[in-house]
């Protein structure tokens, strides 16, 4: 090698074996191929990888890792992470219950171009020191002349602040990321993206993102639990005699047989047909309010039609109307 491998991995001629694997797995995570796009990342990463294997090539130790997966063993080691990112993720009810495809726009640091992170960039400039206006001595308590503590008597500050990040090394990156949604998710349901929220670095892991699902009002349905509720206006006439009714569902359209009964205010519930199971959970049920609603108008066919029925019911008063029947006869009606 032309050059010292203690100075390729920044380490001291004394460094302990831990100090070296440290400076390894920290060098190379950040001059991986797969996490750095610089045209000399492969060639860096290699004079890396050679200088640690030079100095360690006398010790046999079971923990070390082959170069492919040094980007990832600072995580096993408990490396700090980068800020995670939370958002809002809106759906409708019937994409959060079919589950679905979306792409979230978000925005997150990266470092900056000019100066690739480091938050210098340029030539060095020179600035008096405020508090002692470039003398390096400032006046105590006392008026004696002491050392300037902010700028440790120098007078001046030699800077190489990067104009286009104000010296944070950081940007402002827009991001489209396309996920795909489970189904069967409900409001408050997270979804965590591992990796993508604030980028790392030789120090930090990245970030996550975690998206939190909030659903949108339905024009039907209310969502309650895993149970979809919905009000239904059902001819009367049907109820009074029964017969096959179409519910809607998240799945589509569902026969129902309705039972003969009275016209008045039924409480349906259709078991598992409900919001989806997820997991261990188990699919609702669908729970519907039939209200009843009786004809307003009649057609000279319709009304000739009821009449027949009518006449029909009064033949047998006695089990079709019994209160008419009851009347008729305390008060001697025929």
């Amino acid at each position: 090698m032309n050059s010292d491998p203690y100075e390729i991995l920044g380490v001291s001629h004394d460094a302990t074996p831990a100090e070296l694997k440290r400076a390894y797995r920290r060098l190379a995570m950040r001059w991986h191929p797969d996490r750095n796009d610089h045209p000399h990342a492969t060639e860096r990463f290699k004079e890396i990888s050679a200088a640690y294997d030079l100095l360690t090539s006398d010790e046999e130790d079971e923990e070390d890792m082959p170069p492919d997966e040094a980007a990832n063993s600072e995580a096993e080691q408990g490396l700090a992470k980068a800020g995670d990112i939370r958002l809002n993720l809106e759906l409708g009810l019937d994409e959060a219950a079919a589950g679905c495809r979306k792409t979230v726009h978000y925005v997150r640091s990266k470092a900056c171009s000019t100066c690739e992170g480091s938050g210098e960039y340029g030539m060095a400039r020179t600035r008096f020191c405020s508090a002692c206006h470039g003398s390096g001595r400032v006046h105590d308590a006392k008026r004696n002349l002491v050392r300037c503590e902010d700028c440790a008597g120098r007078g001046l500050f030699t800077e190489r602040i990067c104009p286009d990040c104000g010296g944070s090394g950081r940007d402002q990156a827009d991001v489209s990321l396309e996920i795909r949604v489970p189904h069967g998710m409900l409001p408050g349901d997270e979804l965590r993206l591992a990796g993508q929220g604030e980028p790392g670095n030789d120090e930090l892991q990245p970030g996550d993102l975690f998206l939190t699902v909030v659903l949108r009002s339905h024009p039907l349905f209310q969502l309650q639990g895993r149970d979809l509720h919905f009000r239904m206006p059902v001819s009367a006439l049907a109820m009074m005699a029964g017969g096959d009714i179409e519910l809607p569902s998240l799945a589509g359209v569902i026969s129902h047989t309705l039972e003969a009964g009275p016209a008045e205010g039924r409480h349906l519930r259709v078991p598992g047909k409900g919001y989806p199971g997820r997991g261990k959970n188990a699919a609702g049920d669908l729970v519907v309010d039939l209200i009843p609603v009786f004809p307003r108008k009649l057609n000279a066919r319709q009304r000739k039609l009821l009449l027949q029925a009518n006449a029909a019911l009064l033949d047998d008063a006695a089990e079709s109307l019994p209160e008419i029947a009851a009347w008729k006869t305390a008060h001697g009606v025929d």
